[in-house]
C-alpha cells in the first residue's frame, strides 16, 4: 500500500475587502494554484468580509523547478453577479512550500492581501489554514488487457495458451507509440517523478515474471518491507556445511530481495551482468532506499536535520585504516565465535556472532593512522571462545580457539575519500594449521573522519565506548501554553454558601502556577487571570486544575474538584485572535467516579506567535516563533570546524594517573552537537565539522568542553556512585553578526573556568568558523532593520519576571529531553549551555556591569572634558577654531546636521582602522571582573539558594550587602533631589525662586522676541568661550540659584 501526500488549503475567511460592484460590496471568490492544479472556492454574494470555509485538495508531486513550490492564491470579485468594474481583482498572496506543515500543527492565519502591480490598490486580509496530509492509496486493480503494457515477445508465447489465435494489441488512448523494453525501464526508474495524481498502473503480483528471467528494479510503492533495510546478503546454505568438498555457492542463484538502487547507480546496476567465482564470490551492492519525490516539504526532514554531509574543508584530515567485519560460513563450530583485529599495538574483538543463516557481527573497527609506530601488517583471526567468556568488550583477553584467519598488506589496502562509493565487502578464505576452516566476509580501506561509518566505528582513541560517538541531537519544540481562568460554578450544595475564598492551582509535569485568591458569596467565583506554560511535542502529559477552598481558620486548603485536560486536544494559534472558551466539569479528586463537583470555565491555546526562550537573551542563538508557518527563509548557514584542544590540565585520578577524556558540545537554535570523546588525551583532536542554518546574524553560538566519566561507568549502572556529572573545562561563543561573509576564521582560544578558588586556564580550544551568505546582500542588510523577537512580543508582551521563570522551566524541559538520548547529553552539560545562572546575584557582576556602565559614558566624559579645556584656552589654537566653526554654524544652521552626521563617519572611518581582524572577542576575565575578584565573594556567587553557609557567614555577606545599598540609596536620592529641583522651578514652592524664574523667563522671550536669534547665538557662545581673566572662580549664579532650590528629601522620615 502507498501513500500520496496532499495537500489541504481551508480558505476561511477574508476581512475589509474592496467594494467592486459600484455599490459598496463585492462578491468574492478564491482561485488557488498549486503545482500546475487550480481549484476555486465558491462565490459570496455581496459581502465585503466573506466566509467561505472551503476545503481545496491539490496532490503533491516532485520538486519543480519551473513553479518553485510556490502556492498562488488570488481573490476576485465574480462579475456574473450584479454590475461590477472592468478590474475585478481584490488581492494575492504568494507561499513557498517552506511554511506548510503537517496535519495537527496547522493554524488559522490571516495573510495581507498583496498587489498585483505597483498602480493596484487593494485591502484587506485573508483567512487561510494549510497543512498536509499523507494518505493511504489501495493497491491498484489489474488493468483491463486493452490497456496492458507492451510485453516481451518470449513473455508473450509463455502466457498466451497454444489454441488461442494471435490477437494485435491495440494501441493506448493517448496515441503515443508502445515503448519498447529498454524504454520501461528508463520509464520505471523516473516514476517516481509524476505527480502521484497519475500513478501508473502496476501488474499485480500473480504475473511476476518467471525465475529464470531477472525482472527490472520494480517502483518504490512495490519493495516489500523487508527490502527496505541494507542487509548484505540472504543465503539458504546451513550454519555448519561440510567444509569438504566445497560446496557451489547458491547464494547469487536464490531469489535476491527486491531492493531499488539509487538514482545515481540503478542504470549501472541494471547493464552489468551478475558474476560468480568459485567458492568466493564478491559482495552484492547495497543501495539505500531513496526518498519518495513526493516528501518535498522542508518540514519533514530538512529542518530534523538541517545540514548536508559537511566538505570537512575547515578541518584537517585525519586517517583511518578501516576493518568492517560482517560475517562468516563454513566455521567448524558451533558457538559464538569472535573476530580479533590486531594491528600494531591495538588489539580489539568483536561481540560474539549471531547466529542466523552465518555467523554474523557487522562491526566497523577504525585504527588511526598518525602513530608512526603503525605495523605493515593487519591480522584478522576468528576465535572460538567459551560461552562463560562471551562478552561484548572489544579488549577482552580471554584465549580461544584459532578457527582461522586472515593477513594483509597495510600499504596495499586501498584508499576511499568520499564522495567515492562505500567498499563492498568480500569473502576471504580463513587458514590456518595447513587446511581451510572456513570462509570471513569483511571490507578493509583507508578513509577519514568524513567516512559514512566513522561515526558508528570502534576507534581506538575512544576506547570503543559507546556514549563517546559523536552525535546531533535536536530540541523540543517547546510551545507557550495560555491558560486563561475565567470562573466557575456550582461549587458547593446552596446549605454550605457563605462567603469564602478560592484559587485554582494548575499543574503541568514539574509546573505548578495558581490564581489570584477571589472572594464569592454564591460559590460562583471569578478570576479571568492568564497561567502561562511551557509545554513541548509530543503532547503527552495533561494540565491537571485543581479548585481549592482558602480556609482562614487552617493551614490546609480542601480540593473541591480537579479537572484533567490532555494537551492534544488544545487548540493553537499563531496571532492574538481569540479563542473560543469552553467549560470543564470538576471532578472528585480522591474517589475514582465520576461524581459532578461542579464546573470550571477557561480558555486555553497555544501560543506559536511567540519564541519560547531557553537561552539568556544575550547570547540567544534563535529568535524564530513556535509556528512554523511564521518562518522566514534562511540567510546564510555557519560552519564550524572543531579541531581540538591543546594543553588541557588534568581532570581526574585514575590509577595514580591525571586523565582527561575531553568532548565538545556546540549548541546553535534547536541543533545540538557532540563530538566524540578521546580517552585519556590532553591534547584531543576531533576535526569535526558541522553546519547550522542561519536565519537571524545577531545571534551567539555556544561552544562548550567537558570532561566525560563515561569511559569508566558500568553498562546499564543505575548507582548513583557509579554515575559522576561530566565537569566542565571551559566555553566559547561566537557572535555570527561579526562573522564577515565567506571568510575563515580559524584560531585559538583560552579555556576558562570561573571557580570557588578563582578563574583558572584549562587549555586552549582550537576551532574554525565560516558564515555563508544564501540570500542577497540587501536582504540580509534588511534583517537589521527587522524586529528581533516575534510580533507576538510586541502585540502581547510577557513581563520581565515572568519570561524569566518560563526560560527556567523551558530550560529544565530541554535537559530532561536531552538526556534521554543515546549517548546523553547530561543536564549538567546542557544547564551549563543554557547559562541558567547567568541572572543569579553575585558581586562580581555588579561591579563588572558598573564598568561597563563607566565604559559606555567614558566618551561622554571625554567630550565634557575636552569642551572645558577648550572654553578654559589650554589650546588656543583649538580655541580660535571653535569661534571659527561657531560662527560658520550659526549663519549656516542648515549645515548643523550634515556636520554631526561627517563627523561621526569620520570617527566610524578611523575606527574601521583599528577594528579586530584575527581573533574573534571570546570571553574575557577582564570585562568580567574575575582575575581580581575576592575569594568570598566568589564563595558567595557560588553559594545556592537559599545559602548552605553558616549563620555567621550569611550574617557577615547581609551587612556587607547592607553597606553597598546605602550607597544605593544615596545615589538614588541625590538624582531624586535634582529631579524635584527642576520641578520646584515653577511649582511655587519657594515663591521667591520661582517668581525670579518667571521673572527671567518673560524677559528672555521679549528678548528673543526683538534679537535676531543668530545674534543671540553667537553672544551666548562667545560668552561661554571667553577668556578665564574674564572669568570668576566662584560657581556661576545660575547654578547657585538651582542649588537653593527645595527638594522632598526633607520631608523623608
Amino acid at each position: 500500500m502507498t501513500t500520496v501526500r496532499k495537500l489541504i488549503v481551508e480558505v476561511v475567511e477574508a476581512h475589509n475587502l474592496q467594494p467592486k460592484d459600484g455599490h459598496g460590496t463585492s462578491s468574492p471568490y478564491v482561485v488557488v494554484d498549486f503545482y500546475g492544479q487550480r481549484k476555486r472556492t465558491q462565490t459570496v454574494h455581496r459581502d465585503l468580509n466573506p466566509t467561505w470555509n472551503d476545503r481545496l485538495e491539490f496532490t503533491v508531486g516532485g520538486p519543480s523547478d519551473v513553479l518553485g513550490d510556490m502556492l498562488e492564491l488570488d481573490v476576485y470579485h465574480d462579475r456574473r453577479i450584479g454590475p461590477s468594474r472592468r478590474n475585478n481583482f481584490l488581492g494575492r498572496i504568494r507561499l513557498n512550500s517552506s511554511q506548510f506543515v503537517r496535519k495537527g500543527e496547522e493554524a488559522l492565519i490571516f495573510f495581507p492581501l498583496e498587489k498585483k502591480n505597483f498602480f493596484s490598490w487593494i485591502q484587506g486580509e485573508i483567512g487561510l489554514r494549510i497543512y498536509y496530509v499523507d494518505e493511504v492509496v489501495p493497491p491498484p486493480t489489474p488493468p483491463p488487457p486493452a490497456v496492458e503494457e507492451v510485453k516481451d515477445e518470449k513473455e508473450k508465447e509463455k502466457e498466451q495458451p497454444p489454441e488461442a489465435p494471435a490477437v494485435s494489441e491495440p494501441p493506448p488512448p493517448s496515441g503515443e507509440p508502445a515503448a519498447p523494453e529498454e524504454e520501461k525501464k528508463t520509464d520505471t526508474d523516473t516514476t517516481s517523478a509524476k505527480p502521484p495524481s497519475e500513478p501508473s498502473p502496476a501488474p499485480p503480483a500473480e504475473a511476476a515474471p518467471p525465475v529464470e528471467e531477472p525482472a527490472p528494479p520494480p517502483p518504490l510503492e512495490n519493495i516489500p518491507e523487508a527490502a527496505k533495510e541494507p542487509e548484505p546478503e540472504v543465503s539458504e546454505n546451513p550454519v555448519d556445511p561440510p567444509p569438504e568438498p566445497t560446496p557451489p555457492d547458491t547464494e547469487n542463484e536464490a531469489n535476491p530481495p527486491e531492493v531499488v538502487p539509487s538514482p545515481e547507480v540503478r542504470l549501472q546496476t541494471v547493464s552489468i551482468p551478475e558474476s560468480k567465482l568459485a567458492g568466493i564470490n564478491p559482495a552484492r551492492p547495497i543501495y539505500r532506499q531513496p526518498m519518495p519525490d513526493n516528501l518535498n516539504f522542508s518540514s519533514d526532514l530538512s529542518e530534523r536535520i538541517s545540514n548536508e554531509r559537511s566538505t570537512y574543508d575547515l578541518v584537517e584530515k585525519m586517517h583511518y585504516l578501516f576493518v568492517r567485519v560482517v560475517k562468516a560460513r563454513y566455521l567448524p563450530t558451533k558457538g559464538s565465535p569472535v573476530v580479533e583485529i590486531a594491528v600494531s599495538s591495538n588489539q580489539v574483538r568483536t561481540k560474539p556472532a549471531r547466529k542466523s543463516n552465518f555467523f554474523e557481527w557487522d562491526q566497523t573497527f577504525a585504527f588511526g593512522r598518525e602513530s608512526p609506530e603503525l605495523a605493515s601488517t593487519l591480522d584478522v583471526s576468528v576465535l572460538d571462545v567459551p560461552s562463560s567468556s562471551s562478552n561484548s568488550d572489544p579488549t577482552d583477553d580471554v584465549v580461544g580457539k584459532f578457527l582461522g584467519g586472515v593477513c594483509f598488506d597495510v600499504t596495499e589496502i586501498p584508499l576511499r575519500d568520499p564522495p567515492d562509493s562505500p567498499l563492498a565487502p568480500q569473502w576471504y578464505r580463513l587458514e590456518g594449521n595447513g587446511s581451510r576452516n572456513g570462509d570471513l566476509m569483511l571490507a578493509t580501506w583507508i578513509g577519514t573522519q568524513a567516512d559514512e561509518s566513522f561515526s558508528d566505528a570502534w576507534k581506538t582513541d575512544t576506547a570503543g565506548n559507546i556514549s563517546s560517538r559523536s552525535k546531533i541531537y535536536l530540541s523540543p519544540k517547546l510551545w507557550y501554553l495560555r491558560a486563561t481562568v475565567i470562573e466557575a460554578q456550582d461549587i458547593l450544595p446552596v446549605t454550605a454558601l457563605r462567603e469564602s475564598s478560592f484559587l485554582v492551582k494548575a499543574h503541568l509535569g514539574f509546573q505548578v502556577l495558581q490564581t489570584k485568591i477571589s472572594v464569592s458569596r454564591n460559590g460562583s467565583p471569578s478570576w479571568n487571570e492568564d497561567l502561562i506554560f511551557v509545554a513541548a511535542e509530543p503532547f503527552g502529559d495533561h494540565l491537571v486544575f485543581s479548585l481549592e477552598n482558602q480556609n482562614r481558620q487552617s493551614k490546609e486548603s480542601p480540593v473541591l474538584g480537579i479537572a484533567r485536560i490532555p494537551l492534544a486536544t488544545i487548540e493553537r494559534r499563531v496571532d492574538d485572535r481569540k479563542v473560543l472558551s469552553r467549560w470543564f466539569g470538576l471532578e472528585d479528586a480522591v474517589d475514582e467516579k465520576k461524581i459532578y463537583k461542579g464546573r470550571i470555565h477557561l480558555r486555553l491555546c497555544f501560543d506559536g506567535g511567540y519564541h519560547v526562550m531557553d537561552e539568556a537573551a544575550h547570547v540567544c542563538s534563535d529568535f524564530r516563533p513556535t509556528a512554523r508557518q511564521l518562518w522566514k527563509p534562511p540567510v546564510g548557514t555557519v560552519e564550524l570546524g572543531i579541531i581540538g584542544c591543546k594543553n588541557l590540565l588534568p581532570m581526574k585520578t585514575i590509577n595514580g594517573k591525571g586523565s582527561t577524556d575531553a568532548y565538545s558540545v556546540a549548541k546553535y537554535g534547536q541543533k545540538w552537537v557532540r563530538t566524540r570523546t578521546v580517552a585519556d588525551n590532553l591534547d584531543p583532536k576531533w576535526n569535526e565539522q558541522y553546519t547550522w542554518k542561519v536565519y537571524d546574524p545577531c545571534t551567539v553560538l555556544t561552544l562548550g568542553v567537558f570532561d566525560s566519566w563515561g569511559v569508566y561507568e558500568m553498562d546499564g549502572s543505575k548507582d548513583p556512585a557509579m554515575v559522576r556529572p561530566d565537569f566542565r573545562i571551559g566555553k566559547a561563543r561566537i557572535r555570527i553578526s561579526t562573522l564577515e561573509t565567506g571568510r575563515v576564521y580559524r584560531n585559538t582560544y583560552p579555556l576558562l573556568l570561573l571557580s570557588p578558588t578563582g578563574v583558572k586556564k584549562m587549555g586552549d580550544i582550537e576551532i574554525a568558523v565560516r558564515f555563508v551568505r544564501a540570500v542577497p546582500t540587501l536582504d540580509l542588510l534588511q534583517v537589521y532593520t527587522q524586529p528581533m523577537m516575534p510580533s507576538m512580543h510586541h502585540i502581547k508582551p510577557l513581563g520581565v519576571f515572568q519570561q524569566e521563570m518560563l526560560r527556567n522551566a523551558a530550560s529544565k524541559i530541554v535537559a530532561q529531553h536531552l538526556s534521554r538520548s543515546e549517548p546523553p547529553v547530561r543536564r549538567e552539560v546542557v544547564l551549563y549551555m543554557l547559562d541558567v545562572d547567568s541572572h543569579a546575584f553575585c558581586m562580581r557582576k555588579v561591579r563588572a556591569n558598573w564598568y561597563r556602565i563607566i565604559n559606555v559614558i567614558a566618551g561622554l566624559i571625554d567630550m565634557v572634558r575636552w569642551v572645558e579645556d577648550t572654553r578654559t584656552w589650554k589650546n588656543p589654537t583649538a580655541t580660535l577654531l571653535v569661534h571659527a566653526l561657531l560662527v560658520m554654524l550659526v549663519w549656516f544652521p542648515d549645515l548643523i546636521f550634515p556636520t554631526l552626521a561627517f563627523y561621526v563617519f569620520v570617527i566610524g572611518a578611523w575606527n574601521y582602522r583599528l577594528r579586530v581582524r584575527d581573533p574573534l572577542p571570546h570571553l574575557c576575565p577582564k570585562i568580567s571582573q574575575a582575575d581580581a575578584v575576592d575569594r568570598d565573594e566568589l564563595d558567595e556567587e557560588f553559594d545556592t539558594v537559599p545559602s548552605s553557609r553558616s549563620a555567621e557567614v550569611v550574617r557577615a555577606r547581609y551587612d556587607k550587602l547592607r553597606t553597598l545599598g546605602a550607597r544605593v540609596q544615596t545615589l538614588l536620592g541625590d538624582l531624586a533631589t535634582q529631579g524635584e529641583r527642576l520641578q520646584a522651578l515653577v511649582t511655587w514652592r519657594d515663591p521667591r525662586a520661582t517668581g525670579i524664574f518667571v521673572g527671567l523667563c518673560f524677559v528672555v522671550a521679549v528678548l528673543m522676541y526683538l534679537v535676531p536669534t543668530k545674534m543671540v547665538a553667537m553672544a551666548t557662545g562667545f560668552y561661554y568661550l571667553r577668556h578665564p581673566m574674564f572669568r570668576d572662580r566662584m560657581p556661576p549664579p545660575a547654578l547657585n540659584f538651582f542649588r537653593r532650590l527645595p527638594a522632598l528629601s526633607d520631608r523623608i522620615m
